[in-house]
């Protein structure tokens, strides 16, 4: 057997490995498909679509046609273009945020996990804050700053930061009182040793599953934001931003918002639908359970 041949078996297997996977898990293999498409979306949205900003008054509220397939809105815009350039904004907030909120909220949960002084005070300054409403801090937030992609960005991720925190702080308070754990600080191991050796490899399950949900939601706020006209200027598209301008004429057309809607809905529950799968594969007890 040549070479070649000997390795044309290791990418079947893996194919066919995938292939098993999709069958056993349908509603993930569609999720990933639909994140997948999405994620092209966004990045291809100029190869896809027209200019989202050009207004032309005489195709005020047109039905669809060749030159706008899902119609125009009230100042004559393209709805699908719109949609599409919409997408990119949703994408670009929800990674971004859930980015920050895991670096953020894994270093300030680790530092919280292992002082006992800065860690009281951290989680008083977390409990203040999840007091409050997470879109009521947004929009606050938001409402300070210049508007702006950047601003929207950093309005969600603040709200979201203490949730991750307490979060870490739990599992770094239960690995400290592991064995293992012990002994490497018995032995004088400390400081960022400690942390990147036996910390952190700890924590990134429950962070990964977290850091799906704080997508889903910065998503969510987002879009709450843009409705509310906080945050981004009118003339950017995003999903939000469409639904609010849909709301005069949603008897009439109701398509309008019926369109960014549907797009919203579908994003987030992919979203959601990967992290409670996620959340199951890094459960050794619920992989048990759903083994027998």
């Amino acid at each position: 057997m040549s070479l070649t041949e000997a390795a044309h078996p290791a990418p079947t297997a893996a194919l066919s490995r995938a292939l098993n996977y999709a069958r056993r898990n349908p509603a993930t293999t569609i999720c990933c498909a639909l994140l997948l498409g999405f994620v092209l979306i966004a990045i291809f949205a100029p190869l896809l679509a027209g200019d989202p900003l050009r207004i032309d008054p005489a195709q005020r509220l047109k039905p669809p046609s060749d030159t706008a397939i899902w119609g125009r809105d009230h100042l004559g815009r393209d709805v699908y273009a719109r949609a599409v350039y919409g997408t990119r904004v949703s994408m670009l907030v929800g990674f971004s945020v859930a980015v920050l909120v895991t670096i953020l909220g894994v270093a300030i949960g680790i530092y919280a996990g292992l002082s006992h002084i800065g860690g009281a005070v951290v989680m008083r300054l977390t409990d203040a804050m999840m007091a409050i409403p997470a879109v009521l801090l947004a929009i606050a937030f938001a409402s300070l700053m210049n508007a702006g992609l950047l601003t929207v960005i950093i309005a969600i991720t603040i709200p979201e930061v203490p949730r991750m925190v307490r979060l870490v702080r739990s599992v770094v308070l239960g690995v400290r009182q592991q064995l293992h754990v012990t002994a490497a600080i018995s032995i004088g191991t400390s400081g960022l040793p400690l942390v990147w050796r036996h910390i952190l490899p700890n924590t990134l399950g429950p962070v990964l599953v977290q850091a799906t949900y704080a997508c889903a939601s910065a998503i969510i706020a987002s879009a709450v934001l843009s409705f509310l006209g906080v945050g981004l200027s009118p003339e950017v598209p995003s999903w939000g931003g469409m639904m609010a301008d849909a709301r005069q004429q949603f008897r009439i057309h109701p398509v309008l918002m019926l369109y960014p809607g549907v797009l919203l809905s579908l994003l987030v529950l992919a979203v959601n639908i990967l992290g409670d799968r996620l959340s199951d594969a890094l459960d050794p007890r619920k992989a048990r359970r759903s083994s027998l």
